[in-house]
């Protein structure tokens, strides 16, 4: 994998999960850099769940969008459910 594609799916990866993140409702005690990560393993997940049921093709796909988003939304929720929350001080 090439520089420019490590960016790439470093910068698709933040807005699939932002995405997830506004779609999940209630504060998550996440990073930014934990939403990353859930938002790119969404994006991958979710360009081959897409590819599994027949729905390739040539640039954007709205389909293959969707699957992310729903997978980084259910990311972020279990993420969110299972990572510490922070002590109160």
């Amino acid at each position: 994998m090439t520089i420019g594609g490590i960016i790439t799916a470093i910068v698709f990866g933040a807005i699939i999960g932002a995405l997830g993140r506004l779609i999940v409702p209630g504060k998550q005690n996440m990073s930014i850099w934990l939403t990353v990560l859930v938002g790119i393993v969404a994006a991958f997940a979710g360009t081959g769940l897409s590819h599994l049921f027949g729905l390739k093709t040539h640039g954007w796909n709205f389909w293959e969008t969707i699957f992310q988003v729903a997978i980084a939304a259910l990311g972020v929720y279990l993420v969110a459910m299972f990572w510490p929350k922070k002590s109160a001080r």
